[in-house]
């Protein structure tokens, strides 16, 4: 049985991880392990085909949905009044509208393939050396990003006037609509769905798609943050008839304790996350997936 103890570190866990760019899913398998004990039932609770664990972490993902909602209310706010305005226009003239899509486009693949392959590669990877491997493979991704991103298109700059005119909450906001296609956004999409592999990066597969698009890390972050909140929200609540049926029962006081663990988390590792690439790069966090992948790698070999 998953202790509230567990259910707060595993809670706090899932909201930094998700966004930081070192794979929430590989920690999830790899923490639990080295750890020991009772907590090595967390992960083989994982690699099972129904779990009351996996009811679990349907409140954990609907939490860390909800800070990033809460954290970018006016953001969001100004996307789907965008979106829904382009639906009555039946065109897209503003930057909001154009974001909007670019979401959407985005999330379809990655929602699309997370419904068809997420349970099976779970089931076949959520294993601590699969999962050691993985993360170091995140590292290689990271520290290619930063590599290929000076052959990147040069970045268009935007000017205070247009982000007023565009009515959208941020100048990062205005800078992703004009600088990713539709195509960058389905590739983005696709690629996001790596993620469902146990120490690959949700968040650093699309940081590192838009800074090879020109984005700013900055601007990347954001177009990162935005693009999770949807795919996110969606795999909790998709999963959410699992923790209202049998598999939540006895555990439903865990889910609350290790949801609101996570939005905390989840909130203030956004807000490090946006201050931290206003001037850093992501090969801190290549590094720390190399070091942490490796040494995992030879404890579970």
């Amino acid at each position: 049985m998953l202790t509230y103890l567990q259910a707060i570190v595993i809670g706090l866990l899932q909201g930094v991880t998700e966004l930081f760019p070192i794979s929430s899913l590989g920690h999830s398998v790899l923490l639990p392990a080295w750890l020991g004990g009772s907590w090595v039932q967390i992960t083989h609770a994982q690699s099972q085909g129904e779990s009351p664990y996996l009811a679990f972490l349907v409140g954990l993902h609907v939490a860390t949905a909800l800070a990033l909602l809460v954290l970018f209310r006016r953001d969001w706010a100004a996307i789907i009044r965008g979106f829904l305005t382009s639906i009555r226009a039946r065109r897209i003239d503003e930057p909001a509208q154009r974001l909007a899509w670019l979401i959407v486009i985005a999330t379809i693949p990655a929602g699309l393939i997370g419904l068809a392959f997420e349970h099976s590669l779970r089931t076949l990877f959520a294993k601590p050396f699969e999962a050691a491997v993985f993360l170091t493979l995140n590292g290689v991704v990271l520290t290619l990003g930063e590599v290929l991103r000076r052959r990147a298109p040069a970045h268009r700059p935007v000017d205070e006037a247009a982000v007023v005119a565009a009515g959208v909450a941020d100048e990062a906001d205005v800078a992703i609509a004009q600088q990713v296609s539709v195509r960058d956004a389905a590739l983005i999409g696709v690629a996001q769905s790596a993620a469902l592999l146990p120490g690959i990066s949700r968040s650093g597969i699309t940081m590192v798609g838009g800074l090879l698009r020109g984005l700013t890390h900055e601007e990347a972050v954001r177009f990162s943050f935005l693009l999770a909140t949807p795919i996110i929200f969606a795999a909790g609540v998709y999963k959410i008839p699992d923790l209202v049926g049998p598999l939540g029962n006895g555990i439903r006081g865990q889910v609350l304790a290790g949801s609101i663990a996570a939005f905390i988390g989840a909130f203030f590792a956004a807000k490090f996350l946006e201050r931290w690439f206003l001037t850093r790069t992501l090969i801190p966090f290549a590094i720390y997936c190399f070091v942490a992948g490796g040494i995992s790698m030879v404890r579970f070999g």
